[in-house]
């Protein structure tokens, strides 16, 4: 790899999956793994194109139950092309000898570029050069440039077959395969040209209407052939020795989601006739990533630089400025394959404080996204008998609950109950984003409106939650699970359900006096139509009031519990299941197989208290703290962060960056090793064979934002840029750029003891610097240097 190219040299299969994540290419509307096209999917290859918010629902009947899913529906496959000899196979690295190969993905401009030698034997090559883009300026179009070049025999004749496949089914994910995944229906197809096909279908039960039209471009004629499910191009190239032939496809791809359009076959026969050819393509292709690049400009030096890099690539390709006109949220595996059903969770909470200094735009859309579900979240809270509104901790398309009812641990092959659906946390997460993007944006209109109810009836939802206790004197949320994923029950316990966890319970008072300032700050207009919409009345701030100051966190020898009774469980020898099983990620799937259940243990799968720390300044987490009632010293936390630093599996990519960033102010010289972990996360496939299944999106936006605002000590507060900075070692010059409060492209770089800042001269005001020790503030056109306390 350099530092805009990320590199693959030479074919293995046992790495297919993995680099098919990897060289995903997007847009924000669609993406495409980086699959070679002529292999289809079968236990070494998976071609998938996922469009994003298209969802399906199913039904399957597992252990002797119907299971509803919905999923992230893999559309028809526009990238099929195949080649051989007349008369012979079909060539694949898997069925032909191959010579040299490598895959060259091109961050900077987002293209595919892939290079095989095919050996035919009796001395022939065949010489196969292919760029392929999901085009960035349209998102409605795909290209495909494949070139053929005989090396050193005869000439002879090459057939090409071109596709576009509609008997496509969800089965990317081994451990998903006993679930209904066909979700495409009526499939037809037909020609409008010599040289473009078409493909309809539609989605089983949600009824989406999905189209797909296909130009072919190549110096040899085309005929048509209609198959079931497919429709097929063919055309029979002229090898001679040294001269390349060039077939070109060019794809559009229209849903009935999309806004703007009246049928989608319409739509993508009519783009694909009027598209110019490969180079016009490439060229507003390249330029349209060229200015996404700008405004996400990053200078980090070596190879964490070009990680960053590669891992913004596929956050901007999942969630790009085209994503601003759509209704969807934030895919925890991106756009790149089927793991977690393609399900949004909590993900939006590593992922948006990076766009809201970037692409607000983007921010805004997935906070709309969660509002138009606000009347679902109220409905789901008024079923489970309280007020408010309860956000799932699984959604799809419409905000309902998607938390599977059942999992499959592959290790013991047993169905087990999920009751993932206890994390109500979430809801706390939707409330920090809101808070999030009206500090780094000073987007008034939205706080006031669709921010503040949201914020609203998230803290309505937590006061009903708590309940008094006399005994303790304090607000108590029970029955529920942390951010951990391991807990999910006491021992024995006949009921799911955790009292008093405290990442929950800190949160909740977090969102409670959060909204009550901003109830305080509301026009009066404005905060009289929304206490007549909500029926807000003073007795109900009264009790957000006391519950925000009384919710009851626990701790245990002299540390902050993960929940009530933490201090009770059992501790687990480590060192004898590591001898046991080196890889205990997932330590819960280990000691259900052995008959055992991870609720005995003080085990977390990732951070949970620390996750505190993760969201929180340690002045802010102080504050937080007393105002609970509660002191947190530097070393009641110290002794925290290394009571859960001992006891953590890590089995998410999630954790490795949470821990990375608490210890850059904790403990420097360990922090290193964890934010290496999370860079290199999925390209190591360090939680073993999950990359291939889809990327994960929360992990790349925050190894982004650990370099802007973690390390920084970046805090957007009070109308002000906020920095502490604890350089690393590893990591103690680099720069950036910001979009804030209306000033495009503030630059940051942070050198050994120096901080630089310029301001661009056409931002509508200054901007005001707070460090720990002096303030400063800077006019448009001005740059800042000031020196960093040691």
């Amino acid at each position: 790899m350099t530092g805009w190219t990320w590199e693959y040299e030479g074919y293995d299969p046992a790495e297919a999956r993995l680099r098919e994540s990897l060289c995903t290419l997007g847009n924000g509307f669609f993406a495409t793994r980086g699959a070679l096209p002529e292999c289809v999917a079968d236990d070494v290859h998976y071609p998938g194109t996922y469009a994003a918010g298209c969802y399906d629902r199913l039904t399957s009947e597992v252990a002797g139950r119907h299971i509803e899913n919905e999923d992230l529906v893999n559309l028809p496959n526009w990238l099929s092309l195949r080649f051989r000899m007349p008369g012979g196979p079909w060539l694949t690295p898997d069925t032909v000898t191959v010579l040299d190969h490598r895959e060259t993905l091109w961050i900077s401009s987002g293209l595919l570029e892939r290079l095989t030698r095919y050996d035919l034997e009796e001395g022939r090559v065949l010489r196969v050069r292919q760029e392929r883009l999901v085009h960035m300026a349209d998102p409605h179009l795909a290209v495909l440039r494949t070139e053929f070049t005989a090396e050193g025999h005869r000439p002879g004749a090459l057939e090409v077959e071109a596709a576009l496949d509609g008997g496509i089914t969800n089965a990317g994910v081994a451990r998903y395969r006993d679930l209904d995944g066909r979700h495409l229906t009526h499939v037809h197809s037909g020609s409008v040209a010599p040289d473009t096909v078409w493909l309809h279908c539609r989605t089983r039960t949600s009824d989406i209407r999905i189209a797909l039209a296909s130009r072919l471009l190549s110096e040899a004629p085309l005929t048509f052939r209609k198959e079931n499910l497919r429709a097929v191009q063919l055309t029979r190239l002229h090898l001679t020795a040294g001269r390349t032939a060039t077939v070109d496809k060019i794809v559009a791809l229209y849903t009935s989601r999309d806004p703007a359009i009246s049928d989608p076959l319409h739509a993508a026969v009519d783009r694909v006739g009027r598209v110019a050819g490969f180079e016009e393509l490439l060229e507003s292709h390249r330029t349209a990533w060229g200015q996404l690049w700008r405004r996400g400009e990053l200078d980090v030096p070596g190879e964490a630089g070009t990680i960053l890099r590669l891992h913004l690539f596929h956050v901007l390709q999942t969630l790009s400025p085209h994503t601003a006109d759509l209704d969807v949220g934030v895919p925890a595996r991106g756009l790149h394959g089927e793991a977690y059903r393609g399900h949004v969770f909590w993900d939006e909470l590593f992922v948006l404080p990076y766009l809201n200094l970037h692409f607000p735009e983007v921010s805004r859309a997935l906070l709309y996204h969660r509002y138009r579900r606000l009347d679902r979240a109220r409905t789901a809270a008024g079923d489970a008998g309280r007020r408010g509104a309860m956000f799932p901790w699984q959604s799809g398309s419409d905000g309902r609950e998607e938390a599977q009812q059942l999992h499959l641990n592959p290790r013991s092959g047993r169905w087990l109950p999920d009751h993932s659906r206890l994390q109500h946390h979430v809801g706390s997460a939707i409330a920090y984003n809101v808070w999030q993007y009206c500090e780094a944006t000073g987007d008034a209109e939205f706080l006031h409106t669709k921010g503040a109810e949201l914020l609203l009836q998230i803290s309505r939802f937590w006061s009903d939650a708590a309940a008094y206790d006399p005994l303790l004197g304090r607000y108590r949320i029970k029955g529920v699970m942390g951010p951990d994923e391991y807990h999910d029950a006491y021992p024995d316990a006949t009921e799911p359900g955790l009292d008093d966890n405290a990442y929950t319970n800190v949160t909740a008072a977090w969102v409670l006096s959060h909204t009550l300032d901003v109830l305080r700050t509301l026009p009066e207009p404005r905060r009289r139509e929304l206490d007549e919409r909500t029926g807000l009345d003073r007795s109900e701030l009264e009790k957000w009031e006391e519950v925000s100051r009384t919710l009851h966190v626990p701790f245990h020898d002299g540390v902050i519990s993960q929940f009530e009774g933490y201090g009770k469980l059992a501790e687990l020898d480590w060192r004898e299941y590591r001898r046991r099983y080196e890889d205990i990620r997932r330590l819960d799937r280990i000691l259900e197989g052995e008959g055992d259940t991870v609720n005995r243990y003080r085990a977390s799968k990732q951070a949970d208290v620390l996750m505190l720390g993760y969201l929180f300044s340690p002045a802010e987490l102080q504050g937080l703290f007393r105002r609970l009632g509660y002191e947190l010293d530097e070393a009641t936390w110290r002794l925290t962060v290394d009571h859960y630093l001992h006891r953590t599996s890590h089995g998410s990519t999630l954790s490795g960056l949470v821990h990375g960033w608490v210890l850059a102010r904790d403990r420097r010289a360990e922090a290193w090793t964890f934010c290496q972990e999370a860079l290199r996360g999925d390209i190591a496939d360090v939680q073993g064979g999950t990359t291939g299944e889809g990327i994960h999106l929360g992990a790349m936006a925050g190894t982004l934002d650990l370099v802007q605002r973690g390390l920084p000590g970046l805090e957007t507060r009070d109308g002000g840029l906020r920095l502490d900075p604890v350089p690393l070692p590893e990591l103690s010059s680099y720069g950036f750029t910001l979009r804030y409060r209306g000033h495009w492209g503030v630059r940051l770089r942070l050198e050994r003891g120096r901080l630089e800042i310029a301001v661009p001269s056409s931002g509508p005001g200054p901007v005001d610097i707070r460090l720990p020790d002096r303030t400063a503030r800077l006019q448009p056109g001005e740059t800042g240097h000031l020196p960093l306390p040691d």
